[in-house]
């Protein structure tokens, strides 16, 4: 299992968790879940957006990844 997969089972364990958590209190979730799941979605979007833009910066300044070596220099 990567480590993408591990953090989505364990952010939806944690949910379940909270969800059963406010369940046994008797209290009422801070927000319907409809407005929830647009908050994530929207958190979502903002951290690709700004991920994005960052990585346009660096690959404008001259700053991206550099390339691999040439691993065939040297061997003629």
């Amino acid at each position: 299992m990567t480590r993408t997969v591990a953090a989505y089972f364990i952010s939806l364990g944690a949910g379940i968790i909270a969800g059963l958590v406010y369940w046994l209190m008797g209290v009422a979730t801070p927000a319907p879940p409809w407005q929830a799941l647009c908050g994530l979605l929207g958190i979502l979007f903002g951290e690709a957006c700004v991920r994005r833009l960052r990585e346009r910066l660096q690959r404008r300044r001259g700053q991206g990844t550099p390339a691999p070596p040439d691993r065939t220099a040297g061997k003629d």
